[in-house]
């Protein structure tokens, strides 16, 4: 389904394999150039093992030995990283040693070892291919329309084995880009698993470790479920005590006063009495604020789709709303994301002077990621009591993960990812 600001749900009609093709290509060369970086960190840990092997027959790389085990940790956990923002979230399962000898009899030392030999060979290899064969295929499907502005004598690119001398030539470079992105188009995919997979059957926690840090983290989202609902119910009990209550407490002191006056001032009891139902107006909407708050009838009414465009019409600047849910969450699961939203879109209005942003929301397997984004000038934080770590909680208490990436100049990006079940 697609929402935007301008109209209700409109369902996607055609194309819908060749834009998941699409997408999967451009997640493969993303997972390639993203692992580049990551292999080129493996390959210097190794180069950094073999040098401190090498020093060691002259005495000094006994000296430098201890460097080993956390050098190869800052390599892996780089790729732990980003592993988990493509999949399941890979955690470590403790800090590496300080010496050699008790690094080399810690198993979880001797995986690390082999992903740096695999991720520093095999995944520098697939990434530089799969990178350099994206860009030629971009480069020689183009080459017709601007080599003749080319010094000339270099105007044959890269893979081309003849000389490049008038258009027949520069066409037939571009037909070896067509076969080029072919090529990718076919194998990207696998080679983005391939360069991926090293990593995730040798930096996850085995099983043991991997139960007891689960129980932990179980225990913290309980505990964080606990705090997430205590604050809430602090807050209700704050908003009624507030509003509403002092709201009918004044009700109930004009009601007094009118009742004193219709027997002194028969003709002034009119006024209070509309003070009074003045009063009870106003703490009636205090009442369905402290409601809405706890969960939105809208959600209900019309979906998260819906709630998300109503957000998006009430936004200080031009919002836009793209909404990919094939069936309904639970109830908890959409409050969630359309809290998210409204403190995102209130933080954005307030605070980062953008001209536009952009809500999107997509559910794939049994996770639902929603992302929202502005064009503001970032520097956004957490600490700076602009309600996220709130938020945090709140979706931490459900398992789910919260990212904020707001680099100073903008722009600025929060993305919640939550189970949503089957």
């Amino acid at each position: 389904m697609l929402v935007n600001e301008s109209g209700p749900a409109v369902p996607r009609r055609g194309g819908g394999f060749a834009i998941s093709r699409a997408r999967a290509i451009l997640d493969a060369l993303e997972h390639l150039v993203g692992g580049l970086g990551t292999a080129m960190l493996a390959l210097t840990a190794l180069t950094w093992m073999f040098t401190v092997g090498l020093l060691c027959v002259v005495g000094v790389g006994f000296l430098l030995a201890r460097t080993v085990p956390r050098v190869v940790r800052t390599a892996a956990d780089r790729e732990r990283a980003r592993l988990s923002r493509w999949g399941p979230e890979i955690i470590c399962e403790g800090p590496p040693a300080t010496r050699a000898r008790a690094a080399l009899a810690d198993p979880v030392f001797r995986r690390e070892l082999r992903w740096v030999f695999a991720h520093g060979t095999l995944g520098l290899f697939l990434s530089l291919v799969g990178a350099t064969t994206a860009i030629n295929a971009a480069q020689d499907i183009t080459y017709p329309l601007w080599w003749r502005l080319l010094p000339e004598g270099k105007a044959t690119p890269n893979l081309v084995f003849w000389t490049v001398r008038d258009t027949t030539d520069a066409v037939a470079v571009s037909l070896l880009g067509v076969g080029l992105g072919v090529a990718f188009l076919v194998l990207g995919t696998g080679m983005a698993w391939l360069q991926a997979l090293p990593g995730r059957r040798l930096l996850v926690p085995t099983a043991d470790s991997d139960l007891a840090l689960r129980v932990a983290q179980l225990s913290a989202t309980r505990a964080a479920a606990l705090d997430a609902h205590g604050a809430e119910l602090r807050r209700i009990e704050r908003s009624l005590h507030d509003g509403a209550q002092n709201r009918l407490v004044a009700v109930t002191v004009l009601l007094g006063a009118t009742r004193r006056a219709l027997a002194r001032d028969p003709a002034g009891a009119e006024a209070v009495l509309e003070r009074a139902q003045d009063a009870a107006e106003q703490a009636l909407a205090e009442l369905r604020t402290v409601v809405r708050s706890i969960l939105p009838p809208v959600l209900a009414d019309r979906g998260l789709a819906g709630a998300l465009a109503g957000l998006a019409a009430d936004c200080g600047i031009p919002c836009r709303v793209d909404v990919d849910v094939p069936v309904r969450c639970a109830a908890s699961v959409e409050a969630t994301a359309y809290f998210m939203a409204a403190e995102a879109l209130t933080n954005i209005s307030r605070h980062s002077r953008a001209r536009r942003a952009k809500v999107t929301v997509r559910r794939v397997g049994d996770v639902l990621t929603l992302l929202v984004e502005d064009d503001g000038v970032g520097g956004a934080e957490e600490k700076a009591g602009t309600g996220i770590a709130g938020i945090r909680s709140r979706i931490e208490a459900h398992d789910g993960r919260l990212t904020l990436i707001s680099p100073p100049g903008g722009p600025t990006t929060l993305r919640m990812e939550l189970p949503c079940g089957s």
